[in-house]
């Protein structure tokens, strides 16, 4: 699997016009409880559908996107947070040591 990477208020849109399954990872790289829970993430990533778009956003590169993230998917922010959309809604929504695979794909219906 391989991230896409998100940089545009273009992207965003497409996923919340999008129907089925996204993940949308929030990442700071300045703050290594977020490099811990990429790396965790991406351990166990291979058991997600082969063809769910993974979007990785660079907090620190995009702000801005990050504040458009809470507005289209009415979520708080966090770094790191998981955000698992369906259908152009946020279903799921974790952060820090609660970013789990495992819960992921309890919401996914395949």
């Amino acid at each position: 699997m391989a991230w896409i990477q998100l940089q545009s208020a273009e992207q965003l849109n497409n996923i919340k016009q999008q129907q089925g399954y996204s993940l949308i990872f929030k990442h700071s790289t300045r703050c290594s409880i977020s490099m811990m829970a990429k790396r965790r993430f991406e351990l166990d990533w291979e058991d997600l559908p082969e063809n769910m778009p993974l979007y990785f956003l660079d907090l620190i590169q995009h702000r801005d996107i990050s504040n458009q993230i809470v507005q289209l998917f009415q979520v708080h922010h966090e770094s790191p947070q998981l955000l698992l959309i369906k259908d152009g809604e946020c279903i799921l929504d974790q952060s820090h040591g609660g970013i789990s695979i495992e819960e992921a794909l309890s919401e996914i219906i395949l």
